[in-house]
């Protein structure tokens, strides 16, 4: 086991660009152990090259494959013999209305962006139970809590990870391992690189990052910061904490200011 004792290893997938690098920089600034894991190795270790020390790992896993995750368990055990954080981060995006969508879209989407956070729990948490400590995070999106149009497949796996995140929450109360479900609005990222569905939501998509009040670091110190003081909903963006409340207390409400928003943004796209 090439990890020291004593220091915080943390994984995080999608961790070769965006959010889950961002995140991986954070954590190694404070000596955590970091395990870069990407669809590939070369952009796994873009980022384990930019963090300080040589304890780091850069790996190579599909998050939609369960050969591949439990291959990546493996070799974690083999490495560090478990993690003490959890970053369920990798995940693609989609954008259309449900009468657009195909199965193939449907089963792609749950498989990468639900899926993959239940085949990282599944693996991991049993070691973090055993050691009776641990963390788990899971990067969802406010379009998991919206009810927003025209980004069904997205908005659905995503709001699997947030219910996911609240009954394992539940189920981890008193055995000494947190959760926590991280829920962004756009803000400028690579997303869109790798999203399918329709070219006009991604352009709507595109248009709604470019004005975005919120940076990929603003987000990320929010990010670490909630997650290092064991926040549960982690909202990241500007706008959103106070539209998450507004959905809860006032939904009419809401909803009329969602359909304005949106449409407004659609009618500038």
């Amino acid at each position: 086991m090439s990890t020291p004792e004593k220091k915080r290893r943390v994984l995080i997938t999608g961790a070769g660009s965006g959010l889950g690098q961002a995140l991986a920089l954070r954590y190694a600034r404070t000596g955590a152990c970091v395990a870069c894991v990407d669809l590939t190795v070369e952009r796994a270790e873009t980022t384990r090259a930019m963090l300080d020390g040589d304890e780091h790992l850069a790996l190579a896993a599909d998050v939609g494959s369960d050969a591949a995750m439990q291959a990546l368990f493996d070799e974690i055990v083999l490495e560090w013999d478990g993690i003490d954080v959890l970053i369920n981060n990798a995940g693609i995006a989609s954008g259309g209305p449900m009468v657009e969508t195909t199965m193939e879209e449907w089963r792609r989407l749950l498989e990468v962006d639900l899926l993959s956070v239940v085949r990282g729990c599944r693996l991991f948490l049993p070691g973090m139970l055993a050691q009776g400590s641990g963390q788990v995070l899971s990067t969802a999106s406010f379009a998991g809590l919206a009810g927003a149009p025209n980004m069904m497949t997205y908005g659905v796996a995503k709001a699997g990870v947030v219910a996911l995140s609240e009954q394992l929450r539940a189920e981890m109360h008193g055995k000494g391992v947190s959760v926590g479900v991280i829920c962004p609005s756009f803000f400028r990222t690579n997303l869109i690189d790798t999203a399918i569905g329709s070219d006009k939501v991604k352009k709507l998509a595109l248009k709604l990052m470019d004005t975005s009040p919120d940076s990929l670091d603003s987000v990320a110190d929010k990010v670490f910061a909630a997650a290092e003081r064991g926040e549960f909903m982690i909202l990241p963006t500007k706008h959103e904490p106070m539209r998450w409340r507004l959905k809860r207390w006032l939904p009419g409400v809401y909803f009329r200011m969602l359909m304005k928003l949106y449409n407004k943004a659609a009618a500038g796209s």
